[in-house]
């Protein structure tokens, strides 16, 4: 039988000192370092009593609710930069990490008065921002990251796109390639914090197999292969561009190396998809084209011009649900531009 630590069972007095992390929602990157820093932080910095979780996505309007965060310490792993005085660390690798210059310079500040030195992080060379995590947690505070090295390396694949194939990206035979699935398409907001304990617990194969796990994977393969289905049919590739719209068939997510595993040829990728909360333009290039990087269009660059973001290689941008015009206008501007340049 599975036995957590103690740090995530007990019972809590009202005065002990909480922890919230604020992690990227629906991301496998997101969720282990959601996993790692609370490893680290309970080992290496021992003030917080109890963890809590909540998800952040990006979306159209403000992404932060000041009221959630607490009085305690707050977290913010792998997602945007706040200024908040109320948040205690941060650690993120996405290029466009800064909502506002006016972020951005409140960050450098506190870096160059050496108030926030040790307790707020940025590299954007970094592969996922669990990678990220454990460098700076073992480099300046001593932790431990040997025990996590399958954990680690999963992220680096997974957020990086390092599969060896595309048949390996959308076939998902690794435990870490379900998982992700798993993660990326819940709907149950109480998921991924159940799941952000066990990470750095027990090895990827033992999450896999929680019950309360497995139950899920058989509905989500069934809709993985819907998803595949549906994009063959309104996927089109012409420039070296794949473009396809499924807004009439809201998801949660799919997989997003299905483009590519169907249209090998192409060099980008840009999908137009709806959720409960928001219309998205998801923008990529394809892991394995022989293009050299230099030819390559930088997308989080790309993003950032109409409010969205990303890393270099992948890219999304978010409107209201009901905003779908704006969305298709976004889409046909960059494709012409991904065309041009292809």
């Amino acid at each position: 039988m599975l036995k957590l630590r103690m740090h995530q069972t007990a019972s809590y007095r009202v005065d002990d000192l909480e922890c919230r992390v604020f992690y990227h929602d629906k991301c496998f990157d997101g969720a282990c370092s959601a996993s790692l820093f609370t490893r680290f932080h309970r080992e290496c910095i021992g003030t917080a009593d109890k963890f809590s979780y909540h998800g952040l996505v990006h979306r159209a309007g403000a992404l932060f609710d000041d009221s959630a965060f607490v009085s305690g310490e707050n977290a913010i792993v792998d997602f945007k930069y706040s200024a908040s005085p109320k948040v205690t660390w941060w650690f993120d690798h996405h290029q466009s990490a800064f909502l506002t210059p006016e972020d951005q310079k409140d960050f450098e500040g506190g870096q160059a008065d050496g108030s926030q030195r040790m307790r707020k992080f940025f590299d954007p060379n970094y592969i996922s921002c669990t990678s990220f995590i454990a460098h700076i947690a073992q480099a300046d505070f001593g932790f431990d990251t040997a025990p996590l090295l399958e954990l680690i390396q999963w992220a680096d694949i997974v957020d990086g796109a390092r599969y060896e194939s595309a048949t390996a990206a959308v076939e998902m035979a690794a435990p870490a390639m379900k998982l992700t699935m798993v993660i990326e398409s819940t709907s149950d907001t109480a998921l991924i914090p159940r799941l952000i304990p066990l990470l750095t617990e027990i090895s990827l194969q033992q999450v896999l197999d929680q019950p309360f796990v497995q139950e899920l994977l058989g509905p989500l393969m069934e809709r993985h292969l819907a998803a595949l289905e549906l994009i063959r049919s309104r996927a089109t590739v012409d420039g070296g561009v794949i473009t396809f719209d499924i807004t009439d068939h809201p998801t949660e997510g799919y997989n997003k190396f299905i483009p590519y595993y169907l249209h090998p040829e192409a060099t980008y990728n840009v999908g137009l998809s709806k959720s409960s909360f928001r219309t998205k333009v998801s923008v990529g290039t394809n892991p394995w084209t022989k293009l050299e990087p230099s030819r390559l269009v930088n997308l989080a660059a790309v993003c950032e011009r109409y409010g969205g973001g990303g890393h270099a290689r992948v890219g999304a941008i978010s409107f209201p649900p009901d905003r779908e015009d704006e969305a298709r206008k976004a889409v046909a501007e960059i494709v012409t531009e991904l065309r041009a340049s292809a």
